[in-house]
């Protein structure tokens, strides 16, 4: 039998293109091939097996801007399938999604298998042959397209073929596409948490501040957000967003660098130095662990002020201008020496991969193999935590099946 199209890889990218090929163009003969025992594994265990399905920013020119790498690209790719086009997609077919404060996109049976029987069933009603356990070994152009290889022996012949199989953490995971003549963008971690090897901060696990400043001086990158203590380190959405926009630089420097946070970012030297010589002079009998006053965690306060080298049960009137110094500079300024990083749970990405300029982004087409497609993490674009990473797999599968669509009519 020779498919009009055979996807390889059964997640959110391949499985979206799959179905809607299908459905936008009756008849179209489609297969999908995973390599594991069940489809959309990432789905099914995204946001905590919520499945963060997309971010609700509606404006494709803000919607890049969550992207470290492929923002030019996928600025075309927006206009065409954003945001609104995936929330209108599930809900006509009865799975209404919901917006949480920090802009993050959940079914609201806040279950991720509403999502997995979505699509299952819209490849059921339109014909999508699926199949499990079948993994592609090697591929070669044939007289008619594409002869993939199973490794159980099996060959499948394609007209066309999508490769949506996912990132790899090593190079060598993407030898396969090097030897089509593809060119590949070593893969780096992205999205991770900050290790502090032995600095005592770490005593402090579970201690989160809502809006904190975190600088890589040699870097000249800053962001802002919550931040959490670890028992590594530093994480939380302001670190993991850092670890994002800079993956190349901190590999680069083997993940040692220095990190400089300000625990109180709407405050500056003056206003502190002001608020604690008040103290000294109009509060100089009271213990310090009982007058001071900064909105921060009580376990977060005390150890500053150990750091500076001040006694909770010191009185203010004791307290000498070096220490008040010290204390200024740890709040508005604390200096970490991280030395490696950590994985961020599952949302853990690369950035890598079949480099962009390869790629014919109005199709997801090769430009140099025609015929071929490639979506999803497979490409050298990784986006922040959010749902931006499934907004992007969603609208390039769609754009393969309009891809489909074109061809056949044309043909």
């Amino acid at each position: 039998m020779l498919y009009d199209l055979a996807v390889v890889g059964g997640g959110a990218a391949g499985f979206f293109a799959a179905v809607n090929a299908a459905r936008l163009q009756p008849g179209l003969r489609v297969v999908l091939l995973e390599q594991s025992n069940q489809f959309l594994a990432k789905v099914r265990i995204s946001g905590g097996g919520r499945c963060n399905v997309t971010h609700a920013c509606f404006d494709p020119a803000e919607l890049v801007k969550f992207y470290p790498r492929g923002q030019r690209e996928l600025r075309q790719l927006f206009a065409r399938f954003s945001t609104g086009d995936t929330v209108a997609w599930f809900e006509d077919r009865g799975v209404k999604l919901k917006a949480e404060a920090d802009g993050r996109m959940f079914p609201v049976t806040d279950s991720s298998q509403t999502i997995i029987d979505c699509l299952l069933r819209e490849a059921q009603k339109f014909g999508v042959e699926l199949r499990l356990q079948h993994d592609v070994v090697a591929m070669a152009v044939h007289a008619k397209g594409w002869q993939l290889e199973i490794r159980k022996g099996e060959a499948i012949k394609t007209k066309k073929v999508l490769l949506a199989t996912g990132g790899h953490p090593k190079l060598s995971g993407y030898d396969w596409l090097a030897e089509l003549g593809l060119k590949i963008v070593p893969p780096v971690p992205s999205l991770f948490t900050f290790n502090l090897p032995n600095d005592p901060i770490r005593e402090l696990m579970g201690v989160s501040v809502p809006q904190a400043r975190i600088r890589l001086p040699e870097l000249k990158k800053e962001q802002s957000g919550p931040l959490l203590v670890t028992h590594w380190g530093l994480s939380g959405p302001a670190i993991i967003k850092l670890s994002a926009l800079v993956a190349r630089e901190l590999q680069a420097c083997n993940y040692h660098f220095r990190v400089l946070v300000c625990w109180l970012p709407n405050e500056d030297a003056d206003s502190l130095r002001a608020l604690f010589e008040d103290y000294r002079q109009y509060a100089g009998a009271a213990q310090i662990a009982n007058r001071f006053e900064v909105e921060l965690p009580s376990r977060l306060k005390l150890h500053l002020l150990q750091k500076a080298g001040i006694k909770p049960e010191q009185r203010w009137s004791e307290v000498n201008n070096k220490q008040i110094n010290r204390l200024i500079e740890l709040l508005l300024n604390h200096e970490f020496s991280a030395a490696g990083k950590t994985t961020f749970k599952e949302e853990f990405v690369t950035s890598g991969g079949v480099a962009r300029d390869q790629i014919d982004f109005r199709t997801m087409e090769c430009k140099s193999l025609p015929g071929l497609y490639i979506a999803g993490e497979l490409l050298d674009i990784d986006a922040l935590t959010g749902g931006f990473n499934f907004q992007a797999a969603w609208s390039a599968g769609f754009a393969v099946a309009q891809a489909m669509v074109l061809q056949t009519s044309s043909s």
